[in-house]
């Protein structure tokens, strides 16, 4: 059995119940990031379809009767407005479907900053914060077994982001002492992948040369 709308007014409906929120829920992600809820698929889908209906609520009390009435056209008769008058039309999903949405959260996140008696950083985890504005620089950890690895961090490094776990690609490794100075270069060295789960701690150091290329590695 399809569940796909059939007909254009089933699917101004689907559009009706689902976008408003979705725009709502993005804008507030973006402002305020996610919280540890939203994290869950569902629980995101929820909080939309909650969202767009508390707003299409409060379009209809609003201006229900002039919305129907563009909607129906100027016979008042099915829904020629859709057709008849596209730009108004068009005009007016843009305005309640994005702008108001948008305002909204714009707006709730704007009063919980406000509110809050604590600093919040919209940086969802300090992992996504120690790469934010990181530059170049030599990057060790130790392992939950006591052992060292290293490497450097530059431009052809990857640190993973939220909400995937904590997962870092170092361009190239570094040869560890028992007691976490950095030695030689690993020679033909590709990389060096790291998942933070098997780590007791990171260190980030900056080298002496600033953006050092790896091939002038100086600790």
């Amino acid at each position: 059995m399809s569940y796909a709308p059939s007909t254009a007014v089933q699917a101004v409906f689907l559009v009706l119940l689902v976008l408003p929120g979705l725009t709502y829920q993005f804008v507030r992600e973006r402002w305020r990031g996610q919280t540890p809820a939203e994290g869950d698929l569902g629980q995101r889908v929820l909080r939309a379809v909650v969202a767009s209906i508390v707003l299409d609520a409060l379009y209809a009390i609003a201006a229900g009767p002039q919305l129907l009435s563009l909607a129906r056209g100027p016979a008042g008769r099915g829904w020629d407005g859709l057709s008849e008058s596209p730009r108004t039309i068009g005009l007016v999903a843009l305005v309640l479907f994005v702008v108001v949405p948008a305002v909204a959260a714009g707006l709730v996140s704007w009063l919980s900053r406000r509110r809050a008696t604590t600093r919040y950083v919209r940086t969802p985890t300090a992992w996504d914060f120690a790469f934010e504005n990181r530059g170049s620089c030599f990057v060790r950890g130790r392992l939950t077994d006591g052992a060292w690895i290293g490497g450097w961090y530059g431009e052809r490094s990857y640190a993973s982001t939220y909400p995937r776990g904590g997962e870092l690609y170092l361009e190239s490794a570094r040869r560890m002492h028992p007691n976490g100075r950095f030695g030689e270069r690993v020679e033909h060295s590709a990389g060096l992948y790291i998942r933070t789960d098997a780590l007791d701690f990171v260190e980030f150091l900056t080298p002496r040369a600033p953006q050092a290329a790896p091939e002038k590695e100086t600790e």
